[in-house]
């Protein structure tokens, strides 16, 4: 299985159009068409074409956190489409922890901080309860400890 440095050469042939910039992690950024990518970890070529996948599927911003979750599972499916091409094995383990972690951040954002019930998004980073009606903010969190502020 190829790593990502001689991954790379082949993939910035195949999309002159996106650009790939070492990095602590890997990432795609929508306004700078970066795939950004750890040059530590050399053997992770399945989030290499993850990230590349948002790329090519033209993820940019979501209003809704569920959104989010579907372009992950969306850029997964393109990077198993992709993978053969470059004779990279993804695991359905890899995919499913991979997409296990976004669940968890939505499940985790969707509590309720007063009674612990699951709440509906009901606008940008806002949720409301469906048990007790609290109504709470969150932070992004996608790279750091979330964060629950109640709006009353």
């Amino acid at each position: 299985m190829p790593s990502t440095r001689s991954l790379l050469p082949k993939l910035k042939k195949d999309y002159p159009q996106l650009l790939f910039t070492p990095s602590g992690h890997f990432s795609w950024s929508p306004g700078a068409h970066t795939v950004f990518y750890d040059e530590v970890d050399t053997s992770n070529t399945s989030l290499l074409l993850h990230e590349l996948a948002h790329g090519l599927l033209d993820h940019h911003d979501y209003s809704k956190d569920i959104e989010l979750v579907a372009m992950e599972s969306q850029a997964w499916d393109k990077a198993l489409e992709l993978a053969p091409l470059y004779g990279i094995k993804i695991t359905d383990d890899t995919v499913q922890d991979s997409l296990d972690t976004y669940r968890e951040w939505l499940h985790a954002r969707s509590t309720c901080p007063e009674c612990e019930a699951t709440g509906y998004q009901s606008g940008k980073n806002l949720y409301t309860c469906v048990a007790c009606s609290h109504e709470w903010r969150v932070n992004e969190a996608r790279l750091c400890a979330l964060r629950r502020y109640s709006t009353k």
